[in-house]
């Protein structure tokens, strides 16, 4: 066995399996009640989430600006 603690992306995807094997059905209602954008987040990392978002912004100023 090993002595190393999990870190918290690799927890979050263990409860997410966990989630699934209990509730095959519950992403369905997940999809419904939103936390999309949240689990998107929470995949990317801050520097992806960074950069998308810098992304995001420059589109909105060049459109404003045009």
């Amino acid at each position: 066995m090993s002595d190393r603690n999990p870190g918290p992306e690799e927890r979050r995807e263990w409860l997410r399996q966990e989630e699934r094997k209990r509730n095959p059905l519950g992403n369905m209602n997940d999809a419904h009640n939103g936390g999309g954008l949240t689990d998107l987040i929470g995949m990317l990392g801050w520097k992806t989430t960074g950069i998308v978002f810098s992304i995001v912004i420059v589109i909105l100023l060049g459109l404003l600006f045009i």
